[in-house]
């Protein structure tokens, strides 16, 4: 049977197949990159209190004004970006729809996108859904950017670059240089710069430093967050998108088409998050994130895998080398049904034809369920 030749370029997403398997055989899932704690009471309250109040219908198309007002703000807040929540903000389903509306926006075939590879795995479906080819440049955990290698990626047919700091999957916080040597290049080839700050708040080294605060920048600047990790709210679905006003425009055309409006009681709810909760408890959360990742960085290293811990967001690439030297699928595969815990393979987040022995583990769970995977993962490490 014919099928659109756009849907020939890429997989159906690995994560969620992984996450399938490791519920067919009650694996521990580590794999995606859901937390399993409740979020925050005044967050699930004032969701409940929008329902009760009615707020059940459409909401504004390119978001609640409430939200918008409120994600202006908070930047203002955190950043000192000035930012117009009537003209630069659009609220979508999720960070997810968030990069293709923006692609679908802003990138014609046959245009290149830059993509830092290892990469998030939506990046590339994106980008080939949009018409355009990505270009990957190697990106690594340790150490800095290669703005040489990068410089060479650039061309007369780049149109943007995707920015995620701190990144999925490798845990790396760009440096304020390294951001400085992206800007520079986009300036010199006229390039939007694709962020998606998903995990801003999220990091254990360093600082987050918005791309669209540099200087030259704002106007070539798409930042893309939204509240499922900084919340624990990943099944709410609600994404923002800031952009200067005359892409903002063609933004929402696209996002109105897409999906017409983000749910309208968790936008409430999501305002009342940003509106009311204190800087404390961005901070808290991070100390708490950083206490998981240690627990589960020591476990694994204490089970034989060899990893450098994240500077931010909630995972680690762990390499499995020591163990084995099958292919990362077979391994995660084999890790599901020996040892009780779900991985994603690296394959997962590269192009590379032979990649390394390496999986990612989340660790967006709770101390007491990573404790017990880090004890399944040392007694089936013992009997390697």
């Amino acid at each position: 049977m014919h099928t659109a030749r756009r849907t020939h370029g890429f997989t159906e997403s690995v994560i969620r197949g992984m996450t399938r398997l490791a519920r067919v055989h009650n694996a521990i899932n580590l794999a995606q990159g859901f937390p399993d704690f409740p979020a925050h009471e005044a967050v699930k309250e004032a969701a409940v209190a929008a329902i009760r109040a009615d707020v059940n219908q459409y909401a504004v198309t390119w978001g609640a004004p409430r939200l918008r007002a409120a994600v202006a703000a908070k930047m203002l807040a955190f950043y000192g970006m000035a930012v117009d929540p009537e003209t630069e903000v659009t609220v979508t389903c999720g960070a997810t729809e968030a990069m293709a509306a923006v692609m679908l926006a802003l990138v014609d075939p046959r245009d290149e996108v830059v993509v830092f590879e290892p990469w998030y795995e939506n990046y590339g479906p994106d980008a080939i859904l949009s018409g355009a080819t990505p270009v990957h440049v190697p990106l690594s955990a340790t150490e800095p950017l290669d703005l040489d290698r990068l410089a060479r990626a650039f061309g007369p047919r780049t149109r943007a670059i995707i920015l995620n700091s701190p990144n999925n999957p490798t845990g790396k916080v760009f440096s304020r240089a390294e951001l400085q040597g992206i800007a520079e290049l986009c300036q010199r080839h006229n390039a939007y710069v694709f962020t998606d700050e998903i995990y801003e708040h999220i990091l254990y080294t360093g600082e987050h430093i918005p791309m669209a605060t540099l200087p030259g920048m704002a106007e070539r600047t798409i930042t893309i967050s939204g509240a499922s990790k900084t919340f624990a709210i990943t099944g709410w679905r609600i994404g923002t998108i800031i952009a200067p006003a005359p892409l903002t425009a063609a933004i929402r055309k696209v996002h109105d088409f897409l999906t017409v409006g983000a749910p309208a009681p968790l936008q409430e709810a999501v305002a009342t998050a940003m509106e009311t909760l204190p800087r404390s408890y961005y901070t808290d959360m991070a100390e708490a994130y950083r206490r998981r990742r240690d627990l589960l960085c020591g476990a694994l290293s204490r089970a034989g895998f060899r990893l450098t811990p994240p500077q931010g967001a909630y995972y680690v690439l762990a390499d499995y080398g020591a163990f084995s030297q099958v292919d990362d699928t077979t391994f995660a595969t084999q890790l599901i049904l020996e040892a009780g815990v779900a991985t994603v393979p690296y394959s997962s987040f590269t192009t590379e034809p032979q990649p390394p022995p390496i999986v990612r583990f989340a660790f967006c769970k709770t101390e007491s369920l990573l404790a017990e995977a880090g004890e399944r993962l040392q007694a089936w490490g013992a009997k390697r």
